[in-house]
């Protein structure tokens, strides 16, 4: 089991971060996870998950190029370190022997 308990909302940011790779910022998670969730979720929501999840080592960040485009500000990308990839594989794991051990009956 993990060591770490990973909330519903925590595991859908990690996984909309894997999902972008190396696209991984703010605006682009936000729209990522509207659109495959098909839920609403605030800027700072996400935000502070993400500030979670770094201070707890499963992302890191970095800046990348300003641009005119944002008025010279910089954004922050986002990607899984080692860690954030064996939380997200003991997650699925954990999850997917919950499924397996569901009597067939229990579904229909």
């Amino acid at each position: 089991m993990s060591q770490y308990y990973l909330g519903e909302f925590e595991e859908v940011v990690l996984l909309t971060v894997a999902i972008l790779n190396k696209e991984a910022y703010g605006v682009a998670i936000i729209e990522e996870i509207e659109k495959r969730m098909k839920r609403k979720v605030s800027v700072g929501a996400v935000q502070t998950v993400l500030r979670r999840l770094e201070s707890k080592g499963m992302l890191e960040s970095e800046f990348g190029e300003a641009t005119k485009v944002r008025g010279g500000k910089r954004k922050r990308y986002y990607s899984l370190t080692r860690y954030g990839r064996q939380v997200l594989q003991e997650t699925k794991d954990q999850r997917l022997d919950l499924w397996k051990a569901i009597p067939s009956l229990s579904l229909k």
